[in-house]
């Protein structure tokens, strides 16, 4: 068997690393020199890190996050310095996945509540756990939608068994009638099963008001605090900040 012969050969083994590598690794072999354990051990390594690129990639896409290129290191914690830092740090660690515990990120608009929980969707990525990111109120239109076309079972299904839900921006936009049963329901069954973490600009005083159902809240936030980490956020915007400065510039 030649080398195009063993590629191909790798290829329909699903070996794609090793095919694409393997002549840069035979003419290493041949070059320092190396042991043929060695070789091989190269050539599987190659296998491994590319499988676990690829399902990292696939994990980032399939979160659907809104600002994919959000992390703690590009977070500035100096904007806000009386936010409890502590608590970002050891909700990165994603042990409360591992606990199905919940977060709530509070605050208004602007302070870094969307960064900071996109931020720790992909830390739960790197350590191996699936997230989905929706903001709220696309996440109920998406499941209106799986109710027309039959495949609400199936649609909640994947709500409620991912390792880590994320619903952003709860209080941003007008909500359908049957918000508070619809978060409701998704809660309770996520509820110390699997974890979700919510922001809102909304103090939860509000929940009642803005769902027109203050017992669903109720019961809603009842579970979401029980096991429940709370990260006040603010109270300086962002936002606020860039649109001062756009105005003092052109001023």
């Amino acid at each position: 068997m030649n080398l195009s012969e063993l590629q191909r050969a790798l290829r329909q083994l699903r070996l794609g690393a090793m095919a694409a590598v393997l002549e840069t690794r035979l003419h290493q072999a041949q070059a320092e020199p190396m042991a043929p354990i060695d070789l091989i051990s190269c050539l599987v390594n190659d296998e491994l890190t590319r499988r676990a690129d690829r399902l990292l990639e696939r994990r980032q896409k399939q979160a659907g996050f809104r600002d994919p290129n959000r992390s703690l290191d590009n977070f500035d914690f100096t904007f806000n310095p009386k936010m409890n830092r502590s608590l970002v740090f050891q909700l990165a660690t994603c042990d409360f996945i591992v606990k199905r515990h919940d977060a709530l990120f509070l605050g208004p608009g602007g302070t870094g509540k969307s960064h900071l929980a996109q931020a720790i969707g992909q830390a739960a990525i790197l350590q191996g756990h699936r997230v989905l990111y929706r903001e709220t109120h696309v996440l109920l239109e998406e499941l209106a939608e799986a109710v027309v076309e039959g495949a609400r079972k199936r649609f909640m299904e994947t709500l409620t068994t991912v390792p880590l839900l994320i619903l952003d921006d709860f209080g941003m936009r007008k909500l359908p009638l049957t918000a508070a049963e619809d978060l409701l329901e998704i809660i309770m069954r996520r509820y110390e099963r699997a974890s979700t973490l919510l922001t809102s600009n909304r103090p939860v005083e509000d929940w009642g008001k803005l769902l027109a159902d203050t017992a669903s809240v109720g019961s809603m936030l009842d579970r979401l605090l029980h096991h429940g980490h709370v990260l006040k956020c603010g109270p300086r915007s962002w936002r606020t900040k860039t649109a001062l400065s756009i105005q003092e510039k052109l001023s």
